[in-house]
């Protein structure tokens, strides 16, 4: 069964970090890429931060320039978000999402994960 399985989110204060991690299993991510993409409340699912296949990163939403990274390892057959400087304008559900090899803005992805719950509240 092929699958990616979001994790770290959780309740943190503004200015705060967290480290979210993206695994897959049944398949291996090392030719593709993965985005992050994150929906609040109301709003539409953007797309925030994708990585290439061959490490190459780019960013989607200039609000979190210089604050958020993209990392991968694909010996763990995992794609990180970190997340630093958090802001309550961050609270989302974030989701990790796989295609083939490049990064598009779009949601034309293959696999998606279920999502995680990050919330920025003091």
């Amino acid at each position: 069964q092929l699958q990616l399985v979001e994790s770290g989110g959780g309740l943190v204060q503004p200015g705060g970090s967290l480290r979210l991690s993206c695994e897959a299993s049944g398949f291996t991510l090392k030719t593709y890429a993965i985005g992050w993409f994150r929906q609040a409340p109301g709003k539409e699912r953007e797309g925030v931060l994708c990585i290439n296949s061959n490490g190459g990163s780019t960013n989607y939403v200039d609000s979190v320039k210089g604050r958020f990274t993209i990392s991968r390892d694909n010996a763990k057959n995992t794609v990180y978000l970190q997340m630093n400087s958090l802001k309550p304008e961050d609270t989302a559900v974030y989701y990790c999402a796989a295609r083939r090899f490049v990064c598009v803005s779009t949601r034309s992805y293959d696999y998606w994960g279920q999502g995680t719950q990050v919330t920025v509240s003091s």
